[in-house]
């Protein structure tokens, strides 16, 4: 555990992305085997299971440090972290421990088949025997919100920079269903199975969005495009008999989409397609409201009421594997030419289509084409050099997603809330409301969009304004207009204004209206006729 606080503590105090680099590297040159696995799994988003609420950690923490429970939970609010607030408060530790990372991970775990009071008195013998930063860390981990300024792909360069394996062959090791709990290192990393595992995925490649003039990406020729679709991005794997469907989350969804089972009668073994998941409307041939799509997102099983409701399909953008062969190093013009023929004979009926590739003339006219992107029920469109290679993730150059301009509407702050982590000091939450008559009703929140700087004038305007506080939540009164972006809107009976968004955020504060120039509900019931 020490090796690894040291690790997070230099990850943590430095922005210099070849000093985490170099960190990460030394790491998995000398950690324990078990502890590189879990370290690898942490950064990669396989955190452990909260096993302990976040109500008893708090009760527990303010027990030991004699702190009653009102003044824990203003620390609390102050700090915006609760294992932070913890490390804070507790007494330093009575003892020391040169238990490994993964000897501490084993006793989180084990804390979920253990009654209440081993539960708490496990917990606390740890709090006594962890000090500085290796106590903030445990907390971090058995409260399940460990986080760490570190992308998987700079974790990725780094272990390739530790063993002399390649990125492109390590994140691909990296892909799919495993976990500290299923396999070690050396089958994951040194010496993996190349037929341990094959429902594995490929990384996704990502594209970057364009701004201003696309004609900056040079001649047309160069570039074929196609819709971007507002749906789930997938790669369908047949390998051994059998079918899988995978996320760009590297979430399993098989099960969730079980009329994916049917292309195994129509595609050969050896065959891994990257696409769109899109709910299907039949009769007019095109995709159903991403609303429709939700319907089966985090379902176990899916009654057969949703899968007539909201039917699916695949719209195919890419064949990366063909009879048994990766073929992501062929430029995309060949890819798409081989996947087309692959699906070319397809009945009807099957549950993968091509996503069409879109002829233009040049970019004023793929301009015009962009602009109907609604009426295809698209958010835009998907540029893609001719000849580049299916890339890992996020190169810049060869893939670019050129999407409409979001939805907007003008609407009043009326609640704050302070942040998490680095903004814990700020308030960065905010609730928004448009008019309805005389009435100003709540429709959505955002938390992103503005600058730092926006972020402290706002706060500063919090603290000196509230009308009420709720826990963390502050009321303000109505006196700052902001213009919200958003992708989509759909109806929601969870919500009073009868409304949902889809991935609202600030676009600007908007000092030249006041709150009487706000939009209204009626604007976003016209919204909602025309785009939800």
């Amino acid at each position: 555990m020490k090796r690894f606080s040291r690790l997070f503590i230099t990850l943590d105090q430095t922005t210099k992305t070849s000093a985490k680099t170099v960190a990460l590297a030394e790491y998995f040159r000398d950690a324990p085997d078990a502890d590189r696995l879990w370290t690898i799994a942490l950064l990669s988003g396989r955190r452990p299971k909260r096993t302990v609420n976040a109500a008893r950690l708090s009760e527990w923490a303010a027990e030991v440090a004699g702190l009653p429970m009102w003044l824990f939970q203003s620390s609390y609010d102050v700090v915006g972290d609760l294992a932070e607030t913890i490390h804070l408060v507790l007494p330093e530790p009575e003892r020391t421990s040169d238990r490994s990372l993964s000897d501490w991970i084993a006793d989180i775990r084990a804390l979920s088949t253990q009654d209440e009071a081993d539960r708490k008195a496990a917990v606390l013998d740890a709090w006594t025997r962890l000090g500085g930063t290796e106590r903030f860390v445990f907390n971090k981990l058995i409260t399940g919100g460990f986080r760490v300024g570190v992308s998987r792909k700079l974790m990725t360069r780094a272990l390739a920079q530790a063993t002399g394996i390649a990125e492109p062959e390590l994140a691909h090791r990296l892909m799919g269903n495993w976990t500290p709990e299923t396999t070690s290192y050396a089958a994951l990393i040194t010496a993996p199975d190349p037929d341990a595992d094959l429902s594995r995925p490929y990384p996704f490649c990502l594209a970057h969005g364009v701004e201003g003039d696309p004609a900056v990406l040079g001649p047309p020729d160069d570039w074929l495009a196609e819709w971007k679709w507002d749906g789930i991005r997938g790669q369908l794997i047949l390998r051994g008999g059998q079918h899988h469907l995978w996320s760009r989350g590297e979430e399993l969804m098989t099960d969730r989409f079980p009329e994916f089972a049917r292309v195994r009668d129509f595609l050969p073994d050896g065959t891994v397609i990257d696409g769109e998941v899109l709910a299907w409307d039949a009769a007019s041939g095109q995709p159903m409201r991403f609303a429709a799509l939700q319907t089966r997102i985090g379902r176990k099983t899916v009654p057969k009421k949703v899968l007539a409701d909201a039917p699916a399909i695949l719209r195919a953008y890419d064949l990366l594997e063909h009879d048994g062969t990766d073929i992501r190093a062929r430029p995309f013009a060949e890819r798409r030419a081989r996947l087309e023929d692959v699906l070319r004979d397809l009945p009807p009926e099957a549950p993968v289509q091509p996503s069409p590739l879109i002829p233009f003339d040049g970019w004023d006219a793929l301009g015009d084409i962009r602009a109907t992107a609604r009426d295809h029920a698209a958010e835009g469109l998907m540029l893609k050099r001719a000849d580049s290679p299916y890339h890992v993730g996020r190169k810049r150059g060869d893939w670019w997603k050129w999407k409409l301009d979001p939805l907007s509407i003008d609407a009043v702050m009326v609640y704050a809330q302070a942040g998490h982590g680095r903004r814990a000091n700020l308030y960065t939450d905010f609730t928004f409301a448009v008019w309805k008559g005389p009435d100003l009703v709540p429709f959505t929140k955002a938390y992103s969009g503005l600058t730092d700087e926006e972020f402290r004038k706002i706060t500063h305007w919090v603290r000196r304004n509230t009308l009420e506080r709720f826990g963390p939540v502050r009321r303000v009164p109505p006196h700052h207009v902001f213009e919200i972006g958003f992708e989509g809107i759909q109806k929601s009976t969870r919500h009073k204004s009868g409304v949902a968004l889809r991935f609202p955020r600030m676009l600007r504060w908007r000092h030249d209206k006041t709150v009487d120039q706000a939009n209204t509900h009626d604007d976003l019931l016209e919204m909602l006729d025309l785009y939800g």
